[in-house]
Protein backbone atom coordinates (compact mmCIF):
# COMPACT_ATOMS: atom_id res chain seq x y z
CA UNK A 1 0.00 0.00 0.00
CA UNK A 2 1.09 3.30 -0.36
CA UNK A 3 2.14 6.19 2.23
CA UNK A 4 -0.09 8.71 2.53
CA UNK A 5 0.27 12.64 1.70
CA UNK A 6 -1.15 14.91 4.01
CA UNK A 7 -2.35 18.47 2.95
CA UNK A 8 -4.65 21.22 4.51
CA UNK A 9 -6.73 24.07 3.37
CA UNK A 10 -7.80 26.77 5.59
CA UNK A 11 -11.34 25.52 5.89
CA UNK A 12 -13.98 23.32 4.61
CA UNK A 13 -14.99 25.33 1.79
CA UNK A 14 -11.49 25.68 0.35
CA UNK A 15 -11.30 21.76 0.84
CA UNK A 16 -13.78 21.29 -1.23
CA UNK A 17 -13.17 23.53 -4.03
CA UNK A 18 -9.59 21.82 -3.92
CA UNK A 19 -10.63 18.22 -4.01
CA UNK A 20 -13.33 18.98 -6.73
CA UNK A 21 -10.21 20.76 -8.62
CA UNK A 22 -8.19 17.75 -8.23
CA UNK A 23 -10.61 15.28 -9.21
CA UNK A 24 -10.94 17.46 -12.55
CA UNK A 25 -7.22 16.99 -13.50
CA UNK A 26 -7.67 13.08 -12.28
CA UNK A 27 -10.18 12.16 -14.19
CA UNK A 28 -9.21 13.80 -17.23
CA UNK A 29 -5.48 12.56 -16.62
CA UNK A 30 -6.91 8.57 -16.60
CA UNK A 31 -9.42 9.11 -19.46
CA UNK A 32 -6.47 10.57 -21.48
CA UNK A 33 -4.18 7.46 -21.13
CA UNK A 34 -7.31 4.85 -20.94
CA UNK A 35 -10.34 7.08 -22.67
CA UNK A 36 -12.22 5.75 -19.53
CA UNK A 37 -11.98 6.27 -15.78
CA UNK A 38 -13.82 5.33 -12.43
CA UNK A 39 -14.58 6.76 -9.39
CA UNK A 40 -16.21 5.77 -5.89
CA UNK A 41 -18.03 8.11 -4.20
CA UNK A 42 -18.61 9.32 -0.38
CA UNK A 43 -21.19 10.94 1.03
CA UNK A 44 -21.06 13.14 4.42
CA UNK A 45 -21.55 16.78 4.27
CA UNK A 46 -17.65 17.11 3.20
CA UNK A 47 -17.61 14.69 0.58
CA UNK A 48 -20.81 15.72 -1.28
CA UNK A 49 -19.50 19.48 -1.23
CA UNK A 50 -16.93 18.37 -3.12
CA UNK A 51 -19.35 17.07 -5.75
CA UNK A 52 -21.16 20.24 -5.35
CA UNK A 53 -17.87 22.17 -6.38
CA UNK A 54 -16.82 20.02 -9.34
CA UNK A 55 -20.37 20.72 -10.47
CA UNK A 56 -20.04 24.37 -10.50
CA UNK A 57 -16.71 24.34 -11.49
CA UNK A 58 -15.47 25.82 -14.83
CA UNK A 59 -13.28 22.73 -15.24
CA UNK A 60 -16.22 20.38 -15.01
CA UNK A 61 -16.40 20.23 -18.53
CA UNK A 62 -12.87 18.99 -19.06
CA UNK A 63 -14.21 15.52 -17.98
CA UNK A 64 -16.05 13.05 -20.34
CA UNK A 65 -19.14 12.20 -18.14
CA UNK A 66 -20.16 9.48 -20.65
CA UNK A 67 -17.20 7.72 -20.39
CA UNK A 68 -16.79 7.58 -16.67
CA UNK A 69 -18.46 4.55 -14.20
CA UNK A 70 -19.52 5.95 -10.81
CA UNK A 71 -19.57 3.59 -7.61
CA UNK A 72 -20.25 4.40 -4.11
CA UNK A 73 -18.28 3.35 -1.38
CA UNK A 74 -21.22 2.70 0.92
CA UNK A 75 -24.68 3.39 1.47
CA UNK A 76 -27.50 3.81 3.89
CA UNK A 77 -29.70 0.47 3.50
CA UNK A 78 -32.82 2.58 3.29
CA UNK A 79 -35.79 3.59 0.77
CA UNK A 80 -34.58 4.70 -2.99
CA UNK A 81 -36.17 7.83 -2.62
CA UNK A 82 -34.88 8.80 0.87
CA UNK A 83 -32.87 11.76 0.84
CA UNK A 84 -30.53 10.72 3.54
CA UNK A 85 -29.32 8.09 0.45
CA UNK A 86 -25.15 9.09 -0.61
CA UNK A 87 -26.77 8.42 -4.12
CA UNK A 88 -29.59 10.78 -3.90
CA UNK A 89 -27.40 12.86 -2.54
CA UNK A 90 -24.80 12.71 -5.05
CA UNK A 91 -26.97 12.76 -7.58
CA UNK A 92 -28.34 16.41 -6.46
CA UNK A 93 -25.10 17.67 -6.07
CA UNK A 94 -23.06 16.29 -9.16
CA UNK A 95 -24.71 13.88 -11.46
CA UNK A 96 -27.90 14.87 -12.51
CA UNK A 97 -25.92 18.13 -13.88
CA UNK A 98 -23.46 16.33 -16.13
CA UNK A 99 -23.84 14.13 -19.21
CA UNK A 100 -23.60 10.64 -17.76
CA UNK A 101 -24.41 7.72 -18.89
CA UNK A 102 -26.87 5.85 -16.40
CA UNK A 103 -25.56 2.71 -17.62
CA UNK A 104 -22.11 3.43 -16.04
CA UNK A 105 -23.66 4.31 -12.59
CA UNK A 106 -23.97 1.76 -10.09
CA UNK A 107 -25.99 2.47 -6.86
CA UNK A 108 -25.95 0.38 -4.29
CA UNK A 109 -29.33 -1.38 -3.60
CA UNK A 110 -31.92 0.51 -1.53
CA UNK A 111 -34.45 -0.95 0.77
CA UNK A 112 -37.04 -2.57 -0.81
CA UNK A 113 -35.52 -4.13 -3.58
CA UNK A 114 -35.29 -7.64 -4.91
CA UNK A 115 -33.38 -9.38 -7.33
CA UNK A 116 -35.26 -8.88 -11.09
CA UNK A 117 -38.33 -7.70 -9.25
CA UNK A 118 -38.10 -4.35 -7.72
CA UNK A 119 -40.34 -5.89 -4.88
CA UNK A 120 -40.02 -5.95 -1.17
CA UNK A 121 -36.65 -7.63 -0.34
CA UNK A 122 -35.13 -6.25 2.66
CA UNK A 123 -32.10 -8.28 3.38
CA UNK A 124 -29.40 -6.11 3.64
CA UNK A 125 -26.67 -8.51 3.14
CA UNK A 126 -28.83 -10.04 0.10
CA UNK A 127 -28.28 -6.44 -1.38
CA UNK A 128 -24.51 -6.56 -0.01
CA UNK A 129 -23.93 -9.79 -2.25
CA UNK A 130 -25.68 -8.05 -5.36
CA UNK A 131 -23.39 -5.30 -5.45
CA UNK A 132 -20.17 -7.90 -5.41
CA UNK A 133 -21.87 -9.18 -8.22
CA UNK A 134 -22.35 -6.12 -9.96
CA UNK A 135 -18.38 -5.43 -9.33
CA UNK A 136 -17.84 -8.63 -10.57
CA UNK A 137 -19.50 -8.50 -13.93
CA UNK A 138 -17.46 -5.15 -14.29
CA UNK A 139 -14.41 -6.75 -13.33
CA UNK A 140 -10.59 -5.97 -14.85
CA UNK A 141 -10.95 -9.04 -17.14
CA UNK A 142 -7.54 -7.66 -19.15
CA UNK A 143 -5.81 -8.01 -15.41
CA UNK A 144 -7.38 -11.08 -14.42
CA UNK A 145 -9.22 -9.09 -11.80
CA UNK A 146 -11.61 -9.74 -9.65
CA UNK A 147 -12.98 -6.38 -9.37
CA UNK A 148 -13.20 -3.30 -11.89
CA UNK A 149 -10.21 -0.95 -11.59
CA UNK A 150 -11.26 1.19 -9.50
CA UNK A 151 -9.27 4.37 -10.37
CA UNK A 152 -10.34 7.01 -7.96
CA UNK A 153 -11.55 5.98 -4.27
CA UNK A 154 -13.14 8.85 -1.94
CA UNK A 155 -13.70 8.65 1.56
CA UNK A 156 -14.87 10.51 4.40
CA UNK A 157 -13.59 10.22 8.14
CA UNK A 158 -15.59 9.83 11.09
CA UNK A 159 -14.96 11.30 14.35
CA UNK A 160 -14.68 7.82 15.48
CA UNK A 161 -12.80 7.01 12.63
CA UNK A 162 -14.15 5.16 10.37
CA UNK A 163 -14.66 5.11 6.77
CA UNK A 164 -17.32 3.91 4.46
CA UNK A 165 -19.48 2.04 7.23
CA UNK A 166 -16.48 0.24 8.42
CA UNK A 167 -16.86 1.36 12.26
CA UNK A 168 -14.21 0.83 14.98
CA UNK A 169 -14.79 -3.01 16.33
CA UNK A 170 -17.32 -3.99 13.73
CA UNK A 171 -17.08 -7.47 12.33
CA UNK A 172 -17.07 -6.11 8.85
CA UNK A 173 -13.34 -5.03 9.33
CA UNK A 174 -12.33 -9.01 9.34
CA UNK A 175 -14.27 -9.72 6.36
CA UNK A 176 -12.77 -10.52 3.11
CA UNK A 177 -15.55 -10.56 1.14
CA UNK A 178 -15.66 -7.26 -1.82
CA UNK A 179 -19.23 -6.17 0.19
CA UNK A 180 -20.16 -6.13 3.20
CA UNK A 181 -23.67 -5.70 4.31
CA UNK A 182 -23.75 -4.44 8.17
CA UNK A 183 -26.25 -4.49 11.15
CA UNK A 184 -26.03 -2.84 14.01
CA UNK A 185 -24.40 0.60 12.73
CA UNK A 186 -23.88 2.93 15.90
CA UNK A 187 -24.73 5.75 13.32
CA UNK A 188 -28.15 6.05 12.15
CA UNK A 189 -29.56 3.83 10.45
CA UNK A 190 -28.32 0.76 11.32
CA UNK A 191 -27.77 -1.09 8.26
CA UNK A 192 -25.84 0.07 5.62
CA UNK A 193 -24.06 -1.67 2.74
CA UNK A 194 -20.31 -1.00 2.66
CA UNK A 195 -16.80 -2.00 0.71
CA UNK A 196 -14.58 -4.10 3.01
CA UNK A 197 -10.72 -3.19 3.43
CA UNK A 198 -9.60 -5.33 1.04
CA UNK A 199 -11.87 -3.85 -1.42
CA UNK A 200 -10.77 -0.15 -0.88
CA UNK A 201 -7.15 -1.17 -0.97
CA UNK A 202 -7.48 -2.13 -4.62
CA UNK A 203 -8.19 1.30 -5.71
CA UNK A 204 -5.07 2.97 -7.40
CA UNK A 205 -5.32 6.09 -5.34
CA UNK A 206 -7.50 6.39 -2.22
CA UNK A 207 -8.11 10.38 -1.12
CA UNK A 208 -9.83 11.04 2.94
CA UNK A 209 -11.66 13.80 3.40
CA UNK A 210 -12.15 15.30 6.80
CA UNK A 211 -13.29 18.61 8.10
CA UNK A 212 -14.01 19.84 11.36
CA UNK A 213 -12.13 20.43 15.10
CA UNK A 214 -13.98 17.23 16.09
CA UNK A 215 -12.28 14.89 13.01
CA UNK A 216 -8.67 15.83 14.78
CA UNK A 217 -8.15 13.07 17.23
CA UNK A 218 -9.01 10.33 14.59
CA UNK A 219 -6.91 12.13 11.99
CA UNK A 220 -4.17 12.45 14.89
CA UNK A 221 -4.38 8.65 15.81
CA UNK A 222 -5.08 7.70 11.70
CA UNK A 223 -1.55 8.69 10.79
CA UNK A 224 0.13 7.80 13.83
CA UNK A 225 0.29 4.24 13.45
CA UNK A 226 -3.16 3.24 15.22
CA UNK A 227 -4.50 0.02 14.18
CA UNK A 228 -7.29 -1.28 11.93
CA UNK A 229 -9.70 -2.24 14.70
CA UNK A 230 -9.54 1.13 16.40
CA UNK A 231 -9.16 3.86 14.02
CA UNK A 232 -10.33 1.92 10.17
CA UNK A 233 -8.93 4.60 8.54
CA UNK A 234 -5.77 3.81 9.60
CA UNK A 235 -5.75 1.20 6.63
CA UNK A 236 -7.90 2.79 3.97
CA UNK A 237 -4.93 3.00 1.35
CA UNK A 238 -4.95 3.10 -3.00
CA UNK A 239 -2.34 0.66 -4.20
CA UNK A 240 -0.73 3.63 -6.15
CA UNK A 241 -1.34 7.11 -3.77
CA UNK A 242 -2.83 7.83 -0.83
CA UNK A 243 -4.16 11.49 0.30
CA UNK A 244 -5.20 13.33 2.83
CA UNK A 245 -7.26 16.21 2.38
CA UNK A 246 -8.09 18.10 5.27
CA UNK A 247 -9.38 22.01 6.55
CA UNK A 248 -6.92 23.03 8.70
CA UNK A 249 -9.21 22.06 12.12
CA UNK A 250 -9.05 18.31 10.93
CA UNK A 251 -5.39 19.05 10.86
CA UNK A 252 -4.71 20.94 13.97
CA UNK A 253 -3.20 17.95 16.16
CA UNK A 254 -0.74 16.71 13.12
CA UNK A 255 2.97 17.39 13.40
CA UNK A 256 3.27 20.63 11.36
CA UNK A 257 6.34 18.75 8.71
CA UNK A 258 3.56 16.22 8.35
CA UNK A 259 1.52 18.65 5.98
CA UNK A 260 3.18 18.90 2.57
CA UNK A 261 3.19 22.66 1.64
CA UNK A 262 -0.03 24.28 -0.98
Amino acid sequence: MSAPTVMAWRDSAALAEAAAARMVTHLVTVQADRGHASVVLTGGSVGIATLAALAASPGRDSVDWAALDVWWGDERFVRSDDPERNERQARDALLDHVGIDESRVHPMPALGWAPGSGGAGVDVHAAATAYAAELARHSAIEAHAPLPRLDLLLLGVGPDGHVASLFPNSPALYDTRAVVGVEGSPKPPPQRISLTLPTIQTADEVWLLAAGAQKAPAVRLALSGAGPMSIPASVARGRRATSWLLDRAAAAELPAGMLRPQ
